[in-house]
């Protein structure tokens, strides 16, 4: 039969290994992914996910904040989602992402007026590079203001919202 001490310690050890390197928990303080994403909501982060795939377009992502980051909020990671890809151009005028020139579909905004892009750009994002906009664009301190984030910087892909119990969802 197997101690109890060798169980907690074996119990222990997993635990560790899986926040480490497999997923994770993170808070959101603040409503820049609005209404997606809500401040105070918990979300699970699969840190494994693009070992395995590509980031695309859409993705919503953790990554850590930018040092050109000049935000009210001080926590040490971002939640954004993937808006332009390595390589791309990027601008926004009249309200809408512009992507080498095409208006980008961004079915995930909601269908509000107050939903407001700006003007910016045209940027070309460098090659390993990934330009972050939040769903709350209003409020989003994002890549129009520190630029592209390097591949590097991400910690991992949103994989579901767990808290609130009553706003469960996968993504």
């Amino acid at each position: 039969m197997v101690p109890w001490g060798v169980i907690v310690v074996l119990g222990l050890v997993i635990a560790v290994v899986v926040r480490l390197f497999v997923f994770q928990l993170y808070y959101v303080p603040s409503t820049s992914m609005n209404p997606t994403i809500k401040a105070g909501d918990r979300i699970l982060v699969d840190k494994l996910a693009f070992h395995l795939h590509p980031v695309d377009r859409g993705d919503i992502i953790v990554f850590r904040r930018p040092p050109a980051a000049q935000c009210g909020q001080q926590d040490p990671n971002f939640v954004k989602r993937v808006i332009g890809l390595p390589g791309e151009t990027i601008s926004g005028k009249d309200g809408h992402v512009y992507i080498d020139g095409k208006q980008l579909a961004e079915p995930w905004l909601p269908k509000v007026s107050t939903t407001y892009t700006g003007t910016f750009g045209p940027d070309k994002i460098p090659a390993g590079d990934y330009f972050m906009m939040g769903d709350h664009r209003t409020t989003s301190c994002d890549s129009r203001y520190w630029g592209p984030i390097k591949r590097s910087a991400i910690v991992g892909e949103v994989v579901m919202r767990v808290w609130p119990i009553s706003s469960l969802r996968f993504y």
